[in-house]
């Protein structure tokens, strides 16, 4: 998708690797084959729900090369912050440097967590990326680049992060969205193996129950803040 000459970017920011890649991952396949640029940020590596064949520190280096290989069968791009699964900072160099990769990459929209969750991770990183969203779109804070402003940010809809959940838009994903973000997700260790939690098949299914409710064959479910929530009607 191209405005003026310049490629569209959507950015999907979770607070570990395989976040983005489940909760928007259709929703990014889709919008990737019709033309998009992918990025997708985690702010810590989720390292620390390692299988018992490898350390946190193995499966770390095992996670970074997941988001890459995810990002690239999206012909995207995957960062990975340095930060520890877990042990995610409340301070303003995390805000900072995700303001400049904001501004950096120019995304048209923003896709995140929700502001509840069982992981204290997923709840840092909603505030972390508001606080990064409005930074980016403020003139008046002089950084590398110059002040970005993305819509959004929407929350996706997680199995993690559902207390006080309630789906206010859905998003189309096609079937070879959907065919092409099951390839992809299959490179994650955990979406496919976990076993505390069939990831990859939850996803799935929810995206043919949303798809139902959009009455459309797959579906992505994103809520929004309460002060964004104006829908204008113009005529009937």
């Amino acid at each position: 998708m191209e405005t003026n000459g310049k490629q569209k970017t959507i950015m999907a920011i979770g607070g570990h690797v395989g976040d983005g890649e489940l909760t928007c991952g259709g929703v990014l396949a889709t919008l990737s084959l019709r033309g998009y640029r992918i990025v997708t940020i985690a702010l810590t590596g989720g390292e620390r729900g390692n299988p018992p064949h490898l350390t946190p520190r193995e499966y770390r280096i095992q996670k970074e090369r997941e988001a890459v290989e995810f990002a690239q069968a999206l012909k995207g791009e995957a960062l990975v912050y340095p930060y520890v699964d877990g042990e995610l900072p409340d301070n303003e160099e995390v805000r900072l440097r995700l303001c400049d990769d904001i501004r950096k990459y120019k995304p048209e929209a923003i896709m995140t967590h929700w502001k509840y969750s069982m992981h204290k991770d997923h709840e840092l990183t909603h505030k972390i990326v508001k606080d990064a969203w409005f930074y980016a779109g403020l003139a008046g804070l002089e950084r590398a680049e110059g002040a970005w402003f993305a819509k959004g940010p929407y929350y996706a809809q997680n199995w993690e992060d559902a207390a006080h959940y309630t789906p206010y838009l859905y998003m189309e994903v096609s079937k070879e969205g959907f065919d092409l973000w099951k390839e992809a997700i299959s490179k994650h260790w955990f979406a496919v193996n976990s076993p505390s939690f069939p990831y990859m098949d939850y996803y799935a299914h929810l995206m043919r129950c949303n798809g139902c409710l959009a009455r459309k064959e797959y579906a992505q479910a994103f809520t929004v803040e309460e002060e964004a929530k104006k829908l204008v009607l113009q005529e009937f």
